[in-house]
């Protein structure tokens, strides 16, 4: 009887090397890790739980996964691979899965939505022909741009979930859409997903235009920290082509801008140093933590975004869609893709939380000042039962805030 190994080792490989999936630019990565394995505190310290493992993973070029592979032992069906197939077919976002006993191959296509039992894997050229239709991805500059390879400076490639976020978003770009939403939890890369995002159009000089260019692309965000730090570290590979935008001169020679919203946006004293910029300079504007604000009709941010209204724009945010946030899900439309909290924790790329719930006594029964208490500036404070609602909002009570931190 053969176990899956055996399967793989005489069975799977000459067949896919038959197809020419072993010949450059295509390759088989063979048992590849996609997760860390979830992180699972002991006592002082923490275990972690396997990684999952695709058995193989078929790539159209060394960036571009196009199928995933999936083995059982000769003496199983090809069907009892077929959840599995499916299951990390669906976890990396592609759009063909195999089942396989050696023998036997089914076939998944999530474009047709069809199973069917086939003789021998496509080729590499078949596979991608079907992916193109599918995807209606046909033109030369278009295929090139989706094909454009990772920055590989860092050494580390994207994490499966972060290679789904960018081509996604690609492919939704190359489709014309103009307005895209990426929800992705705190602390899965946000900016190493607008960085290679970024680098792909950069260096396959996508434009909003069709012309022989680089783009101009715009990363906004609401404090400077998240646009120095990016700036400087990320972002480092586009050189000279950085410019961040603040006030004093206007620089139009550069091709990746950087600013916060404060310092672009108008209010009583000054009128919007976007404005100096043309509604069509850019071609792409990455709006970071989009839901703090900047899709509200009535925020000042919005102007901004109104004023490059021919730019395609991105919106990238942790928080799923909740009453305060409605307006961002209504200007950028529904995410293209989602990475949550709880996935991140499950795959073992973020470590897993405990809540520690403090109430005090002001928690607990309000807090009132009494007749003659007076703030730390020596102001009156106006007498009302205060509530948690209340704390750090409207009054802050320092004692509170040292014992609960």
């Amino acid at each position: 009887m053969g176990n899956e190994a055996d399967t793989c080792r005489k069975h799977v490989v000459p067949k896919l090397q038959a197809a020419g999936w072993d010949n450059d630019p295509h390759s088989i990565a063979e048992q590849r890790s996609i997760t860390d394995g979830r992180v699972i505190p002991m006592g002082k310290g923490f275990i972690r739980k396997p990684p999952k493992r695709v058995d193989y993973l078929l790539r159209h070029t060394r960036d571009f996964p196009i199928a995933v592979v999936e083995a059982k032992a000769s003496y199983r069906t090809a069907f009892d691979a077929v959840q599995q197939a499916r299951e990390y077919a669906e976890m990396l976002g592609l759009k063909f899965a195999y089942a396989t006993n050696g023998a036997d191959i089914i076939e998944i296509d999530y474009f047709t939505g069809r199973e069917n039992r086939i003789s021998a894997y496509p080729t590499p050229d078949e596979l991608w022909q079907r992916y193109q239709t599918g995807s209606g991805i046909t033109g030369i500059s278009q295929v090139s741009q989706l094909l454009a390879p990772y920055n590989h400076d860092g050494g580390k490639a994207p994490r499966y979930y972060q290679q789904i976020a960018i081509n996604r978003t690609i492919e939704a770009i190359l489709g014309g859409k103009k307005r895209v939403l990426l929800t992705m939890a705190t602390g899965t890369g946000k900016t190493v997903v607008a960085f290679q995002l970024c680098w792909k159009l950069w260096s396959s000089r996508w434009n909003r235009t069709g012309e022989h260019r680089k783009p101009r692309i715009l990363f906004l965000a609401d404090r400077n920290i998240l646009i120095d730090d990016p700036k400087d570290k990320t972002f480092a590979p586009f050189g000279d082509a950085r410019h961040k935008i603040a006030s004093g001169e206007i620089v139009f020679s550069r091709e990746m801008y950087f600013a916060i919203y404060q310092a672009l946006a108008e209010d009583e004293r000054r009128e919007g140093l976007f404005r100096d910029y043309p509604s069509d300079f850019f071609d792409l504007i990455i709006v970071d933590e989009c839901h703090r604000g900047s899709a509200r009709n009535d925020s000042s941010w919005r102007a901004i975004l109104e004023h490059f209204k021919p730019a395609f724009q991105l919106g990238m945010t942790a928080t799923p869609l909740r009453d305060d946030n409605r307006d961002t899900y209504l200007y950028f439309g529904n995410p293209i893709y989602e990475y949550s909290l709880r996935q991140g924790i499950d795959d073992g790329f973020l470590a897993p939380y405990r809540v520690h719930r403090v109430v005090t006594a002001w928690d607990a029964a309000g807090w009132r000042p009494s007749n003659e208490e007076l703030d730390r500036y020596g102001r009156s404070i106006p007498d009302d039962e205060y509530q948690t609602k209340d704390f750090e909002r409207v009054v802050a009570l320092r004692a509170r805030t040292e014992a609960i931190a």
